[in-house]
């Protein structure tokens, strides 16, 4: 069993997007987990998205990546490029992952246009975190 780390800023968007997919795709062969170098609780509108897609993370919370310092990482995936630079050593022979989403939680418009923006990253995070499952645990 793999475990796999997802590190955003804030731990409300984009890291639970990864987080629910991640965790639909590997099914029982991945532990999954994300942080934030920050928390800012789950954003409600990453949780309405989700669940328009059959996905349940209304029971995730935000976590602080010192939390999990102690977890032999196999595989750690920042989505964001300020948790890249502010990401922490992890010791062990952990992979690092690197995609910078942009962050719907900025989306700015009318309500529908914001939640058009949090769909699009929604399935921009789907297709990647489909793609890891298949190169990384599924192989």
């Amino acid at each position: 069993m793999k475990n796999i780390l997802v590190l955003c800023t804030g731990n409300s968007c984009r890291s639970q997007l990864a987080e629910g997919y991640l965790r639909h795709f590997a099914g029982d062969k991945a532990s999954v987990y994300s942080a934030g170098i920050e928390t800012h609780g789950v954003n409600p509108k990453a949780i309405q998205v989700m669940a328009e897609d059959h996905i349940d993370i209304s029971k995730h919370t935000s976590n602080h990546v010192d939390e999990y310092l102690s977890v032999p990482f196999d595989y750690v995936i920042t989505v964001c490029d300020n948790a890249k630079e502010a990401c922490p050593f992890f010791p062990g022979n952990v992979e690092r992952f690197h995609y910078n989403f942009p962050d719907p939680a900025k989306a700015q418009g009318t309500p529908e246009e914001i939640m058009e923006e949090f769909r699009r990253v929604r399935d921009m995070i789907k297709v990647y975190a489909a793609d890891f499952v298949n190169k990384h645990i599924l192989k």
